[in-house]
């Protein structure tokens, strides 16, 4: 049990009231008439009393004791359900289940009324989340800084085996119980208008900017409930509202839609996450989305710094900034602009106090991935903030020029502003230019940024690009997630391992011993039969939990490679139908992955999966040995069923492509086997566990620029490998679309014609190989369980709380702060 007094201190009796009040009183719900949504709703609420007051408690010590903390702004905080984590953090779970038995319901049940909250996608806003988890467990004073989506990214369904896109309502109609606004932090945010010049009382020269528009930005926190401890930490959630009154005169008139007018058009800077920026509408949405998102988290920062009797000049000393990709990187130039325009601060102290209180996290080498924004949208939007990127550029292109006399390229490549028909601004060289720390996210990756990303700056700017390698929390992914596996743990190290995880080395001892092999894997069995059972219950496919589960589970992308397992899983088809001396051990592959709305070929390579899938699940020329499932509108909580139930790992990106990636932690942990490229931190992982205990293969990173540099032709490979050559041509035919031949082969051509841009045809054979080493390897339990009790037990590395220590510790110098 956690120590932290929580459980000691639970009055059964008055939780008991607490839920019977909000049941009534905030649900007019009666025993007789509640619903089990009902019975959820109010337990929620009951249990974020204890939060909010934990929260509001945490707020003022931290406020007294003047204490340095990290402002973590990100687009993406992808936290999960909240409830059952947020009891096994406080130490309740058991007495809420108690007490809600008594009360005549099941927690279990209770708990699968929750929708995940929609406020991220992929894995930097899982990342994020993990983040915040680690902090408040290691009492390392932060607030989060996100948007409160109303439909965060979409709800996923397949129709016909297409994607289709739906509103995500995950807040229902009542509201989410652990949310508590909060009005009176509530922010102004200007947008539009144009800058004027005028001369202040003392005869100055000033600048200051007058507005076309205002919106509000009002706040929403959720808890982020500190594990073994009472420390509760805000993820603050801006909505963004209309702050002009509704016009009656308009309304009076007829004019309905008019009349609110100002009202819709704030609702849509945070109605959707990523709205669908390929035409200008949306282009323009998602930087206001951005914007608002800096201004109003750095003006609650300067709030809370001068509210606890703070001068501005000293707020590097107090709080440091961590830009979550590239995303929130405006807030720069509106620290900036605050600083000159609002305390009237010269450039150079307003630049020293500014660059020391931003660091910045790099989440990606792909060049297209590198936000830039056109500068007449900025300027139109935000003309001071124009104004002060032109000075910063001019600024920083003297040092370059001192630096490298005379060479026009090198500044070309530097520069903030990029040259060309239509000038863009480049956020990322913004961020290294303007912030006190750059890091990447596997020491791979922050290798390749120094090398091959920004080697000039590194160069410049010595120190500045560092690592920090990725982590996940084992409360959640352990702990919460696999609790068979989280007991079996626990009576061989103790209870205290999910906020010390270097303990689950302790397992390393039992890997050879036959008894624990024998308890492990039938752990794994039941997590396979649990994830089994959800999807007969919900997509009505039956599987064999004899065989091996394999997972891949991502944003979908071509980088990621999808469609590499896709061609292996053609290849085990074609060999099953066509090669009578093929033996294959029974295999179901996994899909979980959402495609953005505007990605072509993302949503051909889900159609084409889906389309694979019918046929193989209902042919009985396979015997039954191979199935195909992609679970629709993959999602936290299908993540926490999926990751214990894996046998196998998949994490394919092409090599130097993927930053670090989480998943491929999070299944290790669990005790899947990867099959992955030395590819982010797959590379740190092998190291850990060791050559023998993970499954490598593909081309290096070098082997990888090096092909491309002698002209890569997938043709080649297409014509050397007839089991490549067949699985591609299967894309061609009407096999898997009866009467529509030629319905799949989108991706035949891009592999082909479109010159395989992430060579998975280079890869393919040795994929294929190594996959039949996996097969060849599961057939012996025994030594398949050693490995993946070496997986489980090695895995301490990877915990987020190692990552938050590396950032505080070298990057945000914070000292830990109890409650």
């Amino acid at each position: 049990m956690p120590k932290n007094g929580q459980t000691q201190q639970f009055n059964k009796a008055a939780f008991k009231a607490a839920v019977e009040k909000h049941l009534t009183t905030t649900y007019a719900a009666t025993d007789d008439t509640a619903t089990t949504r009902s019975w959820y709703l109010a337990m929620g609420k009951a249990l974020a009393e204890i939060s909010t007051g934990n929260l509001l408690a945490t707020e003022k010590n931290l406020a007294e004791q003047k204490a340095r903390s990290v402002n973590y702004l990100s687009l993406e905080f992808l936290i999960g359900r909240l409830t059952g984590n947020n009891l096994i953090s406080m130490g309740l779970y058991e007495n809420v289940a108690e007490a809600m038995e008594e009360m005549g319901q099941n927690l279990t049940d209770l708990l699968e009324e929750e929708r995940d909250p929609a406020l991220g996608n992929g894995g930097l806003g899982r990342l994020a989340a993990c983040f915040m988890d680690s902090l408040a467990a290691q009492e390392y004073p932060a607030v989060g800084y996100g948007l409160h989506y109303e439909y965060g990214l979409f709800r996923q369904s397949f129709v016909d085996g297409r994607q289709v896109e739906a509103p995500d309502a995950w807040r229902g109609i009542e509201g989410y119980p652990w949310e508590v606004l909060r009005p009176e932090l509530a922010q102004e945010v200007s947008l539009y208008g144009h800058v004027e010049a005028y001369t202040d009382e003392n005869g100055v020269e000033c600048r200051r900017w007058v507005p076309g528009m205002t919106v509000e930005g009002v706040a929403w926190d959720l808890p982020i409930v500190g594990y073994d401890n009472k420390s509760v930490y805000p993820l603050r959630l801006w909505e963004c509202r209309s702050n002009a009154p509704f016009n009656l005169a308009r309304f009076n008139d007829g004019d309905y839609v008019g009349a609110q007018y100002s009202a819709l058009e704030a609702g849509n800077v945070t109605k959707v996450l990523y709205p669908n920026d390929n035409h200008d509408q949306g282009k323009a949405l998602r930087l206001m989305q951005q914007y608002f998102h800096c201004a109003c988290s750095v003006a609650d920062i300067l709030r809370r710094h001068e509210a606890a009797g703070n001068t501005i000049e000293s707020l590097a000393e107090l709080e440091t900034i961590q830009l979550n990709d590239t995303h929130p990187t405006i807030a720069i130039p509106e620290l900036m602009r605050i600083l000159l325009d609002e305390y009237k601060l010269g450039w150079d102290k307003a630049w020293e106090i500014s660059s020391k209180t931003f660091a910045y996290t790099n989440h990606t080498l792909l060049p297209e991935a590198l936000e830039t924004w056109s500068e007449a949208l900025i300027q139109q939007m935000l003309p001071r903030h124009m104004e002060i990127i032109f000075e910063i550029n001019h600024r920083f292109m003297k040092l370059v020029e001192q630096t490298w006399p005379g060479n026009n390229e090198v500044k070309r490549k530097l520069s903030i502003i990029q040259e060309g028909p239509h000038r863009m601004v480049r956020m990322a060289n913004l961020c290294v230019v303007s912030t006190y720390a750059v890091n990447g996210v596997a020491a791979l990756h922050s290798e390749l940024v120094k090398r091959d990303l920004f080697p000039e700056f590194n160069e410049l700017f010595p120190g500045r690009l560092t690592n920090v390698t990725n982590g996940v929390t084992p409360r959640r992914w352990i702990k919460y997630c696999n609790p068979g596996l989280s007991a079996l743990i626990s009576e061989k190290v103790g209870n205290d391992w999910p906020a010390n995880l270097e303990k689950i080395a302790g397992l390393e001892k039992f890997a050879d011993d036959a008894a624990f092999q024998k308890r492990y894997m039938a752990v794994k069995k039941e997590n396979k039969q649990r994830l089994a059972d959800w999807v007969e219950e919900n997509m009505g496919i039956e599987l064999d939990t004899d065989a091996i589960f394999d997972i891949q589970i991502k944003r979908l992308h071509e980088y990621k490679r999808q469609h590499l397992n896709l061609l292996h899983i053609l290849a085990l088809y074609h060999r099953l139908l066509n090669d009578p001396t093929f033996d294959m051990h029974p295999r179901v592959f996994f899909f979980g992955a959402k495609a953005a709305p505007g990605y072509a070929l993302a949503k051909d390579i889900i159609f084409a999966i889906n389309k694979v899938a019918e046929k193989v699940n209902n042919d009985p020329r396979l015997g039954g040995k191979l199935k195909v499932v992609f679970i629709p509108d993959y999602r936290v909580s299908l993540a926490e069923i999926l990751f214990p139930a894996a046998d196998v790992s998949e994490q394919i990106s092409t090599a130097g492509k993927e930053a670090s990636g989480t998943g491929n932690m999070k299944f290790a942990m669990n005790g899947a086997l990867t099959i992955g490229t030395m590819d982010g931190a797959n590379v740190e992982m092998r190291e850990e566990v060791g050559d023998e205990n993970i499954f490598i293969f593909g081309l290096l990173v070098d082997e990888v620029q090096k092909l491309k540099e002698e002209g890569y032709d997938p043709y080649r490979y297409y014509h050397a490998d007839s089991l490549l050559r067949a699985a591609l041509d299967l894309l061609e035919t009407d096999e898997f679309t009866p009467g529509n031949p030629g319905q799949l082969a989108a991706i035949r051509h891009n592999l082909l014609d479109g010159g395989d841009p992430y060579l998975v045809l280079a890869d393919f054979a040795d994929y294929v190989k190594t996959h039949e080493k996996i097969d060849a390897e599961y057939r012996d339990q025994k030594t398949w369980a050693r490995k993946a009790i070496l997986n489980t037990a090695l895995m301490s590395k990877f915990s987020s709380d190692r990552s938050i220590r590396d950032y505080a510790n070298n990057i945000w110098k914070l000292e830990p702060v109890s409650l």
